[in-house]
């Protein structure tokens, strides 16, 4: 039986790309649809015929649970090569972890990683207290932080009605006593404090810091962005790295493009340069490290974003007409996040698998 490697271990494996090969022998449209970062394919019925591609140095295998891989592993070991396979393939790669600390003034931010679907969440803390923003399901990640560094997490809070990964906000803060944040113009089904435009998140201490939130419609009617002590905007999916929050998944494209036009030049744009933008996702292209923070000045999109210096008709007509495939499952996940499913925790969480699909295709 070929050895087997974590997808943690692999994980830091990645920022060494030059002594491993990661092959991934799924189809090809397997591939396409998510892959490793600087992973190869070859598809295993063809792994025989092209084991000279493979490579020299580490190589780990990988399918979508592990019996492809093993396979492969097995036709790479009667070729004298050695592999190891990844223990649980693409489904453990997605749940995989890990998280970057930023001090900004007297805050600091702890983004949690999660790295194989390019979702990001964020711990905000200063001396005593902390807000967690976008938690992932898996909320022992926000507890673990928060205890690593001795805060009380106050307030819990998601930028908007998730649909591409389940959101543990609710979770987390009927497990921690915090008071749960969600805007009232998205459809939860549940009660929950509802925030107006504005308003602040204080956290006490030492030195106290402040996080407001502004209303910035247009991914989801309830959209929201949260102002860091203006060093820091935390978009959601309102502004990637790469694009801009996708505006169809309400099917009002039009519309809601209009309005994601609105709250980036109304509340976004008209902000400093030097402003730093954290979003909710990054696509597959990102090149994560594990010791740099996924994050941009708002500068830097300005420069390299072309949809931002669009004309409100030039951008709706673009945003409303960049329809890419949804998110899998987006419905069943919209559900279980609105507090209207009836699926088991482990079903929930089953649908996740694959990349998230929230912004706008950038081409």
């Amino acid at each position: 039986m070929a050895s087997e490697i974590e997808a943690s271990a692999l994980l830091r494996l990645l920022d060494e790309p030059e002594t491993l090969h990661v092959i991934d022998v799924r189809s090809q449209e397997e591939f396409a649809e998510w892959s490793i970062p600087g992973a190869f394919n070859i598809p295993v019925e063809e792994i025989d015929a092209r084991v000279n591609e493979v490579g020299s140095g580490l190589v780990v295998v990988v399918c979508a649970a592990g019996p492809r891989a093993e396979r492969a592993a097995q036709i790479l070991a009667d070729h004298q090569m050695d592999s190891s396979v990844l223990r649980g393939g693409m489904a453990a790669w997605g749940e995989v972890y890990d998280d970057v600390t930023l001090k900004l003034g007297n805050a600091t931010v702890v983004q949690v990683r999660r790295r194989g679907k390019g979702c990001l969440s964020y711990v905000v803390g200063g001396s005593q207290s902390c807000v967690v923003i976008d938690p992932p399901v898996e909320i022992e990640r926000s507890i673990a932080v928060a205890k690593a560094y001795g805060w009380k997490i106050t307030h819990v809070a998601d930028t908007h009605l998730h649909a591409d990964h389940v959101s543990g906000a609710r979770l987390l803060s009927e497990t921690t006593g915090a008071q749960l944040l969600m805007s009232h113009l998205d459809a939860y089904l549940f009660s929950h404090p509802s925030f107006e435009n504005g308003d602040v998140i204080t956290l006490g201490g030492d030195s106290e810091i402040q996080v407001s939130h502004i209303a910035t419609p247009g991914h989801t009617s309830g959209s929201t962005t949260f102002v860091l002590d203006d060093t820091a905007l935390f978009t959601g999916d309102t502004l990637f790295l790469e694009s801009v929050g996708r505006p169809d998944l309400a099917d009002k494209a039009e519309e809601f493009a209009g309005y994601l036009f609105d709250s980036l030049h109304q509340e976004i744009l008209k902000r400093d340069d030097s402003i730093l933008i954290f979003p909710a996702h990054v696509g597959q292209a990102h090149p994560f490290r594990t010791d740099e923070l996924a994050c941009a000045t708002l500068g830097e999109l300005k420069g390299r974003l072309e949809a931002l210096s669009m004309s409100r008709h030039e951008f709706v007509a673009w945003a409303s007409s960049q329809a890419s495939p949804r998110p899998p499952n987006y419905e069943a996940i919209v559900e279980a996040n609105r507090g209207g499913s009836s699926l088991s925790f482990e079903e929930i969480t089953s649908l996740e698998a694959g990349p998230n699909r929230c912004a706008v295709s950038p081409s």
